[in-house]
């Protein structure tokens, strides 16, 4: 990597410095992301608002939470929801106090998976619910629960299985809205779901999530721009045809990668057009694991980083990459690198490519209803019932 980037609009637009640091996978550019932070333009609020509201996260640890706690102050993010194990919950709010909210999520590390994603489930929402005030509960429906759970979960997988309704149903009666995972990359497709036997087509997804909508009609947010960035034609649709749906941007790498192959004026009008519908999110994962060198086995978000120092880094690097891209008219490499770019194309890339990152430099009332004031009517609301 040069020590100087290829495009000035880079350090015009956020004062970076490449090369200032260490490049690995989170840093690619080798950038000072404390600088960069504190160059960034003024985020666009509305007047009495505190910052930007992330709606999509998973804090998982209290001492990863510390480091977090750094990395959002510097980025301007003051409220977090967060998808949390129910046994770190308590230590996560410890730290993070009433700036975090949670969502329910089964529980992803009980040995038992079958019954954490079915009927284990239903305690765990009820739990969330009394004890942490939740008032959102996840679907996830990756196409990799098929692996996830032994025995292939073919009466799970489908996202409007009957154990799916009976869940968003007791949410439906807590009073909760729903957070749904319903498709993963395109890429994904192409490299590890090409059994279309066993997972599905992309667009099968979609035909259980449309019955659900209309079948539960409190709001859902469709996280990772609803399951489809590679499909902004096809997003409209879904917004157009269920009001109660709406989208967020989290899946750092995902959305940057897939929203820069569009042009500009395209995914600066989709954002204009459903701007109160398009919640910001980074899905940035915080974790103890990612602390130390030393990883429980099948630890796979905890091999991100190795250090505090890393850990840092990972978590600036996605909030940096989407206000870069929301905020400013950067023309360039993404600051992270991105593997789906070598599992499509390995003679091309390798784990250091970096996908284009195209800034949109959003007018100043779109970022206010992206960063801010549609979390705030739908979440916000939501939770201070």
């Amino acid at each position: 990597m040069a020590s100087v980037l290829p495009n000035p609009v880079l350090k015009h637009a956020a004062g970076l410095v490449p090369g200032a640091h260490a490049m690995w996978p989170a840093n690619a550019l080798g950038l000072d992301f404390v600088a960069a932070a504190a160059a960034l333009p003024k985020a666009a609020l509305p007047t009495g608002a505190t910052g930007i509201i992330d709606v999509h996260s998973h804090i998982q640890g209290a001492e990863a939470a510390v480091i977090y706690a750094r990395v959002r102050e510097l980025f301007g993010i003051t409220l977090t929801y967060s998808m949390t194990q129910i046994s770190h919950a308590a230590a996560v709010r410890t730290v993070l106090g009433d700036s975090i909210r949670f969502m329910a999520i089964p529980s992803f590390s009980d040995d038992d998976k079958r019954h954490a994603h079915t009927t284990g489930y239903l305690s765990t929402i009820e739990r969330f619910h009394t004890e942490f005030g939740s008032r959102m509960m996840k679907v996830w429906a990756s196409p990799r629960l098929r692996d996830f759970v032994p025995g292939g979960a073919t009466d799970l997988a489908d996202i409007d299985s009957p154990f799916r309704r009976e869940h968003c149903a007791l949410a439906q009666k807590l009073g909760m809205m729903y957070m749904v995972h319903v498709a993963d990359p395109d890429t994904w497709f192409a490299a590890k779901y090409y059994d279309g036997a066993a997972y599905g087509t992309k667009a099968h997804q979609y035909i259980g999530l449309r019955r659900m909508l209309d079948l539960f009609p409190a709001p859902w947010v469709g996280a990772h721009m609803g399951g489809w960035p590679e499909d902004l034609a096809f997003l409209d649709m879904m917004l157009t045809e269920h009001p109660n749906f709406h989208i967020d941007t989290s899946a750092t790498k995902w959305i940057v990668r897939e929203l820069s192959r569009h042009s500009k004026a395209e995914v600066a009008g989709f954002l204009t057009k459903w701007s109160g519908r398009v919640l910001f999110g980074s899905d940035l994962v915080v974790m103890d694991d990612q602390l130390s060198s030393s990883k429980p086995t099948g630890s796979v978000m905890g091999e991100l980083a190795s250090s505090p120092e890393q850990a840092f880094e990972l978590y600036a690097s996605r909030y940096l990459a989407l206000r870069l891209m929301f905020e400013t008219d950067y023309d360039g490499p993404s600051p992270i690198a991105d593997p789906d770019l070598a599992m499509v194309a390995p003679a091309q890339y390798d784990n250091m490519s970096c996908p284009h990152l195209r800034g949109l430099s959003l007018p100043p009332d779109v970022q206010r209803e992206l960063y801010y004031s549609a979390a705030d009517r739908l979440m916000n609301a939501w939770f201070d019932k």
